[in-house]
């Protein structure tokens, strides 16, 4: 059973700690996370993240089919990282870590790189190939367009 990776970075035009408050409010989750998927938070969310904290929520990632997810937030090192991992839900493995790092005064990169193993064995590996890979490079597009027009960042060439 292979683990895999996905990986992106985007450049976000807000300073560090700015950028943090606002990854770090699990309320702005919805905000980032496409229409289409019926992302639905079933808990009391708090301002601010915390280590152990568990957000349960149900969501439609593949044929409309809904599933309920349990993500524990297992480590935090404020502002420069957290990281949640799935305690139920659809994968047998997720782990995701963020990381925010200052460009310049004004805008900071946020990175992230998640880790996961599809379920059902080999037939998780075909499904990964077909449709989750893509789906989550669609849901962090649209993470990525979403921040752009909450905060537009600085054109990507001058961070160069």
């Amino acid at each position: 059973m292979p683990t895999y990776t996905f990986e992106r970075q985007q450049v976000v035009g807000m300073p560090l700690l700015e950028c943090w408050q606002f990854f770090s409010d699990p309320r702005n989750l919805e905000k980032i996370t496409p229409p289409a998927l019926q992302f639905q938070v079933r808990t009391a969310l708090p301002e601010k993240i915390y280590r152990g904290m568990m957000i349960h929520y149900t969501i439609r990632p593949l044929a409309g089919i809904r599933m309920r997810w349990l993500t524990e937030i297992t480590q935090i090192e404020e502002p420069d990282y957290f990281v949640d991992e799935q305690r139920a839900g659809p994968y047998r493995l997720w782990h995701h870590e963020h990381f925010f790092h200052a460009v310049d005064e004004r805008h900071t990169q946020v990175h992230d790189l998640v880790h996961y193993v599809p379920p059902l064995g080999f037939l998780g590996a075909i499904i990964n190939a077909v449709a989750i890979r893509g789906q989550l490079a669609r849901i962090f597009d649209y993470r990525e367009q979403q921040l752009a027009r909450l905060v537009p960042a600085a054109p990507a060439d001058s961070f160069a």
